[in-house]
Formats: structure tokens, sequence, C-alpha cells
């Protein structure tokens, strides 16, 4: 259970906040902008955090469920789940995300995906480090 609270409550945040440098990004607001715009960015953030969580909660427990399941197989190592964790949602993410707007091409694929991959990674390690996983019971003899 905690570790869909981690999933839950890291998930949506940072999500949130790299999609928003993302959008950010490809509209072109980095190429002239000075410290008093990057303090807008970080108003705009937090007045669309409620957001954030509305619609990145449910995809968040989703992967923690995929790294709820990979954590019970025991030949797959902490490295590797984080791994393969960020990878799921990198791919989830760069389709759903990816075809949007009127650009297209691997610097958008690539940007969006990372919006899913460094919060799943990043929830995964906290899981791994804080949280205490079950240990996989020995085989009855």
């Amino acid at each position: 259970m905690k570790r869909y609270l981690v999933f839950a409550l890291v998930g949506p945040f940072v999500g949130g906040f790299l999609l928003l440098l993302t959008t950010t990004y490809q509209s072109g607001y980095w190429a002239q902008t000075n410290l008093g715009e990057v303090g807008k960015l970080f108003v705009v953030f937090f007045k669309t955090l409620q957001y954030s969580y509305l619609f990145g909660f449910l995809p968040s427990l989703m992967i923690g469920a995929v790294d709820d399941i990979l954590v019970h197989i025991k030949r797959i190592g902490p490295v590797l789940r984080m791994l393969l964790v960020g990878l799921f949602a990198f791919i989830l993410a760069a389709i759903t995300y990816g075809s949007r707007g009127a650009d297209s091409g691997a610097v958008q694929w690539v940007l969006y995906g990372l919006v899913g991959f460094v919060p799943s990674v990043i929830s995964s390690w906290l899981v791994h480090k804080y949280v205490e996983e079950p240990q996989p019971a020995p085989a009855p003899t």
C-alpha cells in the first residue's frame, strides 16, 4: 500500500512539472526569457498542480502496479526493475503525448517520453530505498 502512496504523491507532482517544462519548450517560451519569466513558470505550475494530480493520479497508480508486479519476480533486481518501470512509463507517455501539437519528431517523442520516465524511476527508487519490500517466500520442500 505504501508503494502506491509513493507513486500517487510523487508521480503527478514531478510529471506535471516536466510536462509544463516540455510544453513551454515546445512553444518557444525559453527563447527569450529572463528571471521574472521563470517565476511565472512556477506560479503556473502551482496553480495547475491540482490538475496534475487529477489527470496523473491513475496513470501513476498503474505504473505503481507494474512496479508491484515486478518486485515479486525475484530474478529482477531493484535497478533493472526501475529501468523496466521507467521504460514502460516512457513508452506510454510518448504514445499519449508524442503526437500532440503541430510538431512531431524525435525531440518531441523523447521529451514527452521523459515526462513518464523520470517520475516513475524516482518513485520506484524511493519505494526501494524507504519502503519495506516483501521478500519472496521460500518454496516448500
